[in-house]
């Protein structure tokens, strides 16, 4: 698969909207902005979906019932609870930095959202695939900790500033590992393109070429998601809430809508990299949508396994958390390089 595949969609609808008549900078336009909002709709139906997902698993492994009174199996008591949340009083602090206090919810928010740009759900369902789309995701998903910290200091509340502080040393230490696990992935794929890696594991996953690589962008993601053993930014036993501790109604919204965002983002391109993507088998009907129905599968069965984690592990000590990325993931992502290069040595010399 070329690593332009993706932009078969945008050629198709602009080429159509430009033949009814729409200049080319107005088509470009409208198809961007059409494409943002149909991003909109799927990323808070997915949130609606993981949150119950999350409740009814916690439930399950706790000997709880979870939700079970609103709706069939409890189905709308999420949309109830963003219901309510989305009617509550906005509350600013008085002593807040108002401009950074108002801002830090949509900072984290925009960031969560670009993630979903470069996502490859189906052949040519991808609304951006730029060659540096791994970079693009990469870059992004890091602007959370900016987000987070400007919640924390603009909050005025100790708390807030310690959960932002931590924050930003676990994602920032994090990333270093993150990053060198992808090294393999794109040397074995060729290229940075997220429909190009998927399209280079037609033939084998890459999970099976690099299981280190996977185990290490595994943990790291639950670390640039704040997901349990490393909550440490929000840590309700020790800060309250941590960096959220002041927020309410729209705006405490936005940080719960892009956690949840962002734990489906990160699993996404867990299956793009190392579990095949969209590949699987395809049956005679509806043959177009079952790309899209096996990257769901696969995305969905990564996020619960960060469930069963959230669900069951305890949280981290904060050194036990650096201690963890810099002593022992840092290393074994650096060793997962040099074995990503004797895996090309080896391709080569078969193929050659």
């Amino acid at each position: 698969m070329g690593a332009h595949q993706g932009l078969g969609a945008y050629q198709a609808i602009v080429g159509w909207m430009t033949g009814l008549g729409v200049p080319d900078w107005l088509a470009g336009i409208l198809y961007r902005v059409g494409a943002g909002l149909l991003m909109m709709v799927f990323i808070s139906v997915v949130v609606l979906w993981l949150i119950y997902m999350l409740r009814k698993e916690m439930g399950h492994m706790q000997l709880r019932m979870g939700p079970n009174v609103t709706g069939p199996l409890g189905l709308f008591q999420t949309v109830a609870d963003a219901i309510k949340i989305l009617t509550k009083e906005d509350i600013i602090p008085a002593a807040a930095d108002r401009p950074i206090f108002m801002l830090a919810p949509f900072v984290v928010f925009f960031s969560t959202g670009m993630l979903y740009m470069v996502l490859p759900l189906a052949p040519t369902w991808i609304i951006n695939n730029v060659n540096v789309g791994l970079l693009f995701f990469v870059a992004f998903g890091s602007l959370t900790a900016f987000g987070i910290m400007m919640a924390g200091w603009g909050s005025n509340n100790k708390y807030s500033l310690v959960g932002g502080m931590r924050s930003v040393a676990q994602i920032v230490s994090y990333e270093v590992p993150m990053v060198l696990s992808l090294l393999g992935v794109a040397m074995l794929a060729g290229t940075l393109s997220t429909g190009g890696i998927v399209g280079a594991q037609r033939h084998v996953w890459f999970i099976l070429l690099q299981p280190l690589g996977f185990l290490i962008y595994f943990l790291c993601g639950l670390a640039e998601t704040n997901q349990t053993p490393f909550d440490l930014p929000e840590g309700e036993s020790e800060l309250v809430s941590g960096f959220n501790t002041e927020y309410s109604g729209m705006r405490f919204a936005l940080f719960y809508l892009a956690e949840f965002a962002n734990s489906f983002a990160i699993s996404a391109m867990i299956t793009t990299l190392f579990l095949g993507g969209w590949h699987g088998p395809v049956l005679p009907f509806l043959p177009w949508l079952w790309p899209f129905i096996w990257f769901m599968v696969k995305t969905l069965l990564v996020v619960f396994v960060m469930y069963w984690i959230r669900s069951t592990w305890l949280r981290l000590r904060i050194d036990q958390v650096m201690s963890l990325t810099w002593k022992v993931l840092v290393p074994l992502a650096l060793l997962n390089v040099f074995i990503s290069v004797g895996e090309m040595a080896i391709v080569r010399v078969i193929g050659g």
